[in-house]
């Protein structure tokens, strides 16, 4: 049954692949080097304010998951300008990080139903372009929102995901001067995200000379399995000084197992996404760090961008929103939820 499925997802996405070739001239998408892109903060300078939406416009997101709290955080974002704007926003999600047919089944049951734009967050690189090609056949307006990219996608808005490893690898540079053993836990093999973050740690830190990624996991996006990997690579490696995983779920899952090892004074953990467990548990003083992509702002900088499309605004092919590096250091700077008021922080010049 297994196989079967697989078997399924694949024809329908070579299908959608072959029906976009002859409606789509433009290069496969990669959202971290496109270079038709603008910064989320440039929008309203180049192209003014938000346009109001028709009467009775419907648009409908379609998540990964809603057991992460990043995918829930994104929606509030969504949410936030949906009413702003009086539009009817519809938010479903697969059941599991896993149930890709679940999640293409979502998105084409959207279109069915004539919603006048999709806000799509895709469980692979994949398992959407299907419910792609159906939209852009019926003329609506599609948005590839974080994290894994639709490699035909029209429009993207998302951070640079490479920049989340490199700002990790650069805080053991500056603060870990005489080099050491580090680790990396990944998300979903395939998945875009995972090896950008993957690629941008290790290619950074190695860069540095001093440091050896003694090991690089993928945990699938999972708590326990990034708990029993990180156990392993402990075993195996006593010394290690540091990990890096991809999403904060899996660091949490890393803290664990450093501190059953007895090894929370050696070993340091980042994680990646911003989420309120990470901010809880770097102010214990148990997760070092994460790089926040800021998922309620994401979210609103991505209605707002799904406003201005069905606008016929002419936008760049990507919209790049915003990370910071999260730690005890500044943890209090980002942490509001004054949308406002975290706008203008991160609009701030940086130098």
């Amino acid at each position: 049954m297994k196989h079967s499925v697989h078997a399924l997802l694949l024809a329908s996405v070579f299908a959608g692949v072959a029906g976009l070739a002859y409606a789509q001239e433009l290069a496969p998408l990669n959202s971290d080097t496109e270079p038709d892109r603008i910064d989320w903060s440039e929008l309203e300078a180049q192209f003014g304010p938000v346009p109001a939406p028709p009467e009775g416009t419907k648009i409908g997101g379609v998540s990964k998951t809603l057991t992460n709290e990043y995918w829930r955080s994104l929606g509030e974002g969504y949410q936030h300008v949906a009413d702003q704007y009086g539009v009817e926003f519809t938010y479903q999600a697969a059941q599991s990080e896993g149930d890709q047919l679940g999640q293409l089944s979502i998105a084409e049951t959207l279109i069915s139903q004539g919603f006048n734009a999709l806000l799509v967050s895709p469980q692979t690189d994949a398992n959407l372009v299907p419910a792609v090609e159906k939209a852009t056949e019926a003329g609506i307006p599609v948005l590839n929102v974080n994290d894994a990219v639709i490699p035909s996608a029209e429009h993207y808005v998302g951070n640079v995901q490479k920049g989340n490893g490199v700002n990790v690898a650069q805080w053991f540079i500056d603060n870990r001067p005489d080099g050491g053993k580090v680790a990396v836990i990944e998300g979903q093999a395939g998945v875009y995200a995972a090896g950008q973050r993957t690629a941008g740690f290790t290619e950074t830190i190695e860069g540095a000379g001093n440091f050896e990624v003694v090991a690089s996991v993928p945990a699938d996006w999972d708590r326990q399995k990034a708990y029993d990997a990180a156990a392993t690579i402990l075993q195996q490696n006593p010394d290690l000084i540091g990990f890096y995983a991809n999403n904060d779920g899996m660091a949490l899952g890393v803290v664990e197992a450093v501190k059953a090892a007895g090894l929370q004074d050696q070993v340091v953990v980042f994680g990646t996404d911003g989420i309120s467990d990470a901010y809880a548990s770097i102010r214990a003083g148990d997760l070092t760090g994460t790089v926040d992509s800021f998922p309620v702002l994401t979210g609103e900088v991505a209605m707002e961008v799904a406003l201005r499309l069905m606008a016929d605004q002419d936008l760049p092919r990507v919209v790049a929103t915003p990370q910071a590096l999260i730690t005890a250091d500044n943890i209090e700077t980002y942490s509001t939820d004054d949308m406002a008021a975290l706008r203008q922080a991160l609009m701030a010049p940086a130098q």
